[in-house]
């Protein structure tokens, strides 16, 4: 599912800096311009099982996700984001900080500072700024939840003001039960909550956010056995070239029963990787534009995998813009998100 980085230039790339993105303190914080979809839709809010607007109208987030932030970091700049926003015209980005694997446990003060500052570029940009608690390995999430709950009381604190903001608390639960990602999420809330009590919070499920279809579980344990929170949504991964038509279908029975924001998927195998299934693709798209579910693509970099939409090379530049420095995966989500804007 969320695949890792090569650990060969593991090295290298942790230690790039921010191009182009200064930090910025909270008396500086960004603001959202007008006409923006941030600005537009403000505060949004679960009705029934739909994410809505300020004005209680539904709504459909289409946006991309970053690579793991320790390793793609260069990717993540001014000229990225200004054709993330202006040219690809997404709603939201998803910044995804992997909690091992080099990332936020090994230097929680760095990589705090670097979300703070990307959730200012996004603002700055007009965007929604989703916060991803990437934990992937270990899968049970209440290994990290001391972690977590030190992380996301900062993130609240600094950003509460802001409407723009989504917490996902669990990235990809797995090899765990429902009950205890419910029991992790049901620790981790009321900390967000005590700082900001109304931003919407996403928390991930079991078998690799799948309602637990990738671990064999009963995909309505979830709907039996909702977690207490308010303003919360429940996410959904899939990669179509290896989750087919019971991963579409199974899509389509949770989301009937709970909120469902889709934080992760590809056109490609569940690494990342692999030959492209655009019509698989296409199935789950016209799904959730159908059903104003919302979306974030996996991912924004210039890996060498064909999941990520950038050529190799592009982000050592500054030309991120038109399908010029676009993988057919690019090309293909660009696409996507720019429909009907």
């Amino acid at each position: 599912m969320a695949w890792q980085k090569s650990l060969v230039a593991l090295a290298a790339a942790a230690v790039l800096p921010l191009t182009g993105v200064t930090a910025a303190s909270p008396a500086a914080a960004a603001a959202l311009p007008p006409g923006s979809p941030a600005a537009v839709n403000g505060q949004l809010k679960v009705c029934g099982v739909k994410l809505c607007n300020q004005a209680g109208q539904q709504v459909q987030l289409r946006g991309m996700s970053t690579h793991g932030i320790q390793w793609y970091s260069q990717c993540v700049k001014s000229a990225s984001l200004d054709a993330l926003a202006n040219d690809w015209k997404a709603d939201v980005l998803r910044i995804s900080m992997y909690i091992q694997e080099g990332g936020y446990e090994t230097n929680p003060r760095k990589f705090t500072d670097m979300v703070h500052r990307y959730i200012e570029e996004a603002t700055k940009r007009g965007m929604y700024a989703l916060v991803d608690w990437h934990q992937l390995s270990p899968g049970d999430p209440n290994y990290n939840t001391s972690r977590a709950k030190t992380f996301f009381k900062e993130i609240a604190q600094r950003h509460k003001d802001k409407t723009n903001i989504i917490y996902d608390i669990a990235n990809e639960p797995n090899g765990v039960s429902w009950a205890k990602v419910k029991s992790y999420a049901e620790a981790v809330i009321p900390t967000i909550r005590a700082e900001d009590p109304d931003s919407l919070v996403l928390v991930g499920t079991h078998g690799w956010s799948t309602f637990g279809l990738s671990d064999g579980k009963d995909i309505n344990e979830v709907s039996r056995n909702k977690v207490n929170a308010s303003n919360l949504m429940y996410t959904f991964h899939f990669y179509a070239k290896d989750h087919r038509d019971s991963y579409l279908n199974a899509l389509k029975t949770v989301s009937s029963q709970v909120p469902v924001f889709v934080t992760e998927f590809g056109s490609q195998e569940a690494s990342g990787d692999g030959p492209n299934d655009f019509t698989m693709a296409n199935k789950f798209i016209t799904f959730l534009n159908s059903a104003k579910i919302s979306w974030t693509n996996w991912n924004f970099s210039d890996d060498k995998r064909s999941g990520a939409v950038f050529k190799g090379g592009t982000c050592s530049g500054t030309s991120f813009a038109g399908e010029g420095p676009l993988k057919e995966a690019g090309k293909w989500v660009r696409n996507h998100i720019r429909a009907n804007r």
